[in-house]
């Protein structure tokens, strides 16, 4: 035993020298690169509004909406025959119908996905209601309605728990109270697309690399079904698809903005608690152990446009961007560049009142208020 014992330990010794083994010399530090104040210094986004030679916005709107798409690498190919959808549970809540779907966005796959469709006559606006990333897998669709009866204890449970984040109020079901039918799908990798072995954060980016060997990209598919979801929303009976609008916090705010920018669909949007220029996110600045990853990159994009210059392809669509003063992932300084920029491209079309930007006193969060906020201005604009 005492042998046993003495192997262990000299194993685990040895583990932990190889852990500690370090080189007097080296080329990355905090997950960057030790030069990569010179990758900002050379990053120019040629293709943004104002950069570009491109003068007409329309024209540029075009262009800079296919320069995403063709960073996003191809799309996961469409069903034959349209997108179908199949009812796999339903129940009446206060006010509103809520059914659980299984969508076919892609040939590849189906995708889980709640619906809330209020009672009374239709059409109603809607609203794609996107969930968030919080480094927690075991849930998508539940972190933003609250749970059907079918579900299994264990699911309803953490989102429940997850609600914390959203102040105990579930946003999907908030929207449906005050008269908007309201869909949320689950992203690759999230909820009931995860993983057989088990949610694991650690393994997203192994996930994401692997699927770059088959030339596509995984933080793409989630944005090409984003699109596809809404096109379903507005193929429904219930909706009116001249009034549909999105909305999310954190991954969530990022969907939204890029959903806003690549579909004609939306006319308004409310991202919550992301927006930032590449050179405050991506640099030695801040003591952050993530700066960038794989749930928001497109290869090569960078070079042609930032974060903002992306979102500007939405103008004139509506929308309010709402950050948190105390966000530690999103400092204030990067958020104002950003803010800046947009507040350019729209007041340069001449629809300056469209975009709305606030920093909020509040770390990075969803409360009530922030809901209550997105609710008023989808009143206003859907």
């Amino acid at each position: 035993m005492i042998r046993k014992l003495t192997i262990l330990a000299a194993c685990l010794t040895t583990v932990l020298a190889i852990c500690a083994q370090k080189r007097d010399k080296y080329e990355f530090k905090r997950n960057l690169p030790v030069y990569a104040d010179s990758l900002i210094a050379d990053l120019t986004y040629p293709l943004a509004w104002g950069n570009s030679d491109i003068t007409d916005f329309g024209e540029w709107k075009r262009a800079a909406r296919q320069k995403v798409f063709d960073c996003m690498l191809p799309p996961p190919p469409r069903p034959e025959g349209g997108y179908k959808a199949k009812v796999i549970f339903e129940e009446q809540r206060d006010g509103y119908k809520a059914r659980k779907l299984e969508i076919q966005l892609s040939r590849y796959y189906t995708v889980p996905a709640y619906v809330l469709i209020p009672d009374g006559k239709g059409p109603f606006p809607a609203v794609n209601v996107l969930h968030d990333h919080g480094a927690h897998l075991f849930i998508g669709k539940e972190k933003v309605i609250s749970p059907l009866a079918c579900e299994d204890s264990t699911v309803i449970r953490d989102a429940n728990e997850w609600a914390a984040g959203y102040e105990g109020q579930f946003y999907g079901d908030y929207l449906a109270k005050n008269g908007f039918v309201v869909l949320a799908t689950d992203a690759p990798m999230w909820g009931e697309r995860g993983q057989m072995e088990g949610a694991r954060r650690d393994r997203y980016d192994m996930i994401a690399g692997n699927m770059m060997m088959y030339g596509i990209d995984l933080s793409a598919y989630m944005t090409y079904d984003d699109i596809a979801a809404t096109e379903f929303l507005a193929s429904m009976p219930e909706v009116d698809k001249g009034r549909i609008g999105c909305t999310g916090w954190s991954m969530g705010a990022y969907r939204a903005w890029m959903l806003a920018a690549l579909s004609d669909y939306i006319k308004a949007a409310v991202p919550v608690c992301w927006m930032i220029t590449t050179d405050e996110q991506m640099s030695f600045k801040y003591q952050r152990t993530e700066n960038g990853g794989f749930a928001n990159c497109f290869p090569g994009l960078r070079r042609w446009l930032d974060y903002p210059h992306i979102a500007s392809i939405a103008c004139p669509c509506a929308m309010l961007f709402i950050n948190g003063a105390q966000d530690k992932l999103f400092p204030v300084a990067g958020v104002q560049k950003a803010f800046d920029i947009m507040h350019q491209t729209w007041e340069s079309q001449g629809v300056g009142d469209r975009l709305v930007t606030e920093i909020w006193d509040m770390p990075h969060s969803c409360p009530r208020e922030a809901q209550r906020r997105a609710l008023e201005f989808f009143k206003k604009h859907l």
